[in-house]
């Protein structure tokens, strides 16, 4: 190359920058600068199953990132929702699998250093999911109204579904869960509540569940057809006795504060997994799915204000 057409090509490079366009492709390595801001990923599982099936389910999830992002990825998985939320907050974590309350209690007590990747789509295209009271069904409660005074179990103080949802639907009806219940309690768990009330220490209970499908599965995906797929529910020992709105489903969280390519790269992992590997995509999410979606913070507004109401009604009870 002669060296009046190497000067052309360097004036050619320098007008682009100048002018605000990119003059050279960026090498791969560039691009992966983020590993030293992100050395190791951990990633954060929320309870609502026994710790051996949650690990189990999760772990050809960690083998896939940790192969993909290229660095050593570890799984974290707490016996409680408030376990994952308080990793976040300790910075202990990069990533963490979250229910939409989960997701608004860190958002609280975070000033926002979270930022939602991608949420669940349903295979009827909706985004959602839905919280439903179950009683057993050979109780004599058919309805909602039959369940005054009775024991509800709740399944976490950071679920949507298992407490923060039918709490505040109830309370939109006129009825103070504290006093339309004889008696409440947690279960440690939606899998947990289930069993609870199957044993008869509760009469009802509430969870999650896609609402789709058929309910003899426990329905596309969830904490009961998770169950049912286990072996270790047969729905027709339960009774759904009521049914909430559509609350949205939680997304994959990321620190806020982690580098733009490291989130970049760990979206498109994402939306591309449940084509790439359906099977990993079907262990993560408790059944049938249609894919990711791109999640934005707007939509969990909801359950931030519904979570600011509860800490508001627990205070005036004191």
């Amino acid at each position: 190359m002669t060296q009046t057409r190497r000067a052309l090509l360097r004036h050619a490079a320098a007008t682009a920058l100048l002018a605000g366009l990119p003059a050279l492709a960026v090498p791969a390595f560039a691009q992966d600068d983020w590993r030293k801001d992100v050395p190791k990923l951990r990633i954060g599982v929320l309870g609502g199953e026994n710790e051996a099936d949650r690990l189990a389910r999760y772990e050809n999830f960690r083998k896939l990132l940790e192969t993909e992002m290229g660095v050593p990825t570890e799984l974290h998985a707490a016996s409680d929702y408030a376990g994952v939320m308080q990793a976040w907050s300790a910075r202990q974590l990069e990533v963490a699998m979250l229910s939409p309350n989960a997701y608004a209690g860190i958002w609280l007590d975070t000033d926002g250093n979270i930022e939602p990747l991608v949420l669940t789509k349903e295979t009827d295209g909706s985004v959602g999911y839905r919280a439903m009271m179950y009683v057993r069904a050979d109780s004599p409660y058919r309805a909602l109204e039959d369940l005054k005074g009775k024991a509800l179990a709740y399944s976490d103080p950071n679920s949507a579904s298992g407490f923060l949802v039918p709490r505040n639907e109830l309370r939109e009806m006129g009825k103070d869960p504290e006093k339309f219940f004889g008696r409440t309690g947690f279960a440690g768990g939606h899998e947990q509540a289930v069993v609870a009330v199957l044993q008869g220490q509760y009469d009802a209970g509430v969870t999650w569940t896609s609402g789709v499908g058929d309910q003899s599965k426990g329905f596309t995906r969830g904490a009961l057809q998770a169950m049912v797929e286990k072996g270790r529910l047969d729905m027709s020992q339960l009774r759904i006795v009521w049914t909430s709105r559509l609350i949205p489903n939680g997304p994959v969280g990321v620190r806020k504060d982690l580098p733009d390519g490291f989130k970049t790269k760990l979206k498109t992992l994402l939306m591309e997994m449940p084509t790439k590997h359906p099977e990993i995509y079907r262990e993560t999410q408790r059944g049938a799915g249609a894919g990711f979606e791109p999640a934005t913070h707007d939509i969990y507004e909801p359950l931030i204000a519904m979570r600011k109401d509860e800490a508001r009604a627990r205070r005036e009870r004191r």
